[in-house]
């Protein structure tokens, strides 16, 4: 999906037994929902680690974010607490939003890194790609979701 499309609504399970769909932010906050390889390696933990270092500038903005994985709940639940993670980490077990989403796996085998920015209405306003550049994710929707809220 691109910039300028509606993002499909979507349910899914969270950390901490919770249950999060897009639909429940629609009119309140923007959302910043990142998609990531998998929990506890390199650079999904140093993403992570930005994203909760800045969550509370997130927060202020207006913005909830969103690590979304197919790891279970459990793998979720432990790596939230090991990095003290504030944030909503839902599990896409299957793939089927990251499908919907267009998140491609880089090389054919590892699941992409996609960061998307959705607006209070549900379109999305920014899709930043990068498998590499985990840090510039946290900056890149940091930065649009500041623009977004002073609209």
């Amino acid at each position: 999906m691109n910039p300028g499309e509606r993002a499909p609504d979507f349910e899914l399970p969270a950390n901490q037994g919770r249950t999060v769909k897009l639909s429940d932010f629609r009119g309140q906050k923007t959302v910043v929902l990142y998609f990531y390889p998998k929990d506890e390696t390199p650079g999904c933990t140093v993403e992570a680690c930005q994203f909760r270092d800045d969550y509370e500038d997130f927060k202020a903005a207006g913005a909830e974010v969103i690590g979304v994985s197919d790891d279970s709940i459990e793998s979720h639940d432990k790596f939230a607490s090991h990095h003290r993670l504030p944030f909503i980490l839902a599990t896409d077990a299957g793939g089927k939003l990251r499908e919907q989403m267009g998140v491609k796996k880089t090389l054919g085998m590892l699941p992409g890194r996609v960061t998307f920015v959705i607006d209070r209405d549900g379109v999305i306003r920014d899709r930043f790609v990068s498998q590499i550049r985990v840090k510039k994710h946290v900056a890149h929707a940091l930065d649009l979701v500041k623009q977004l809220e002073k609209r």
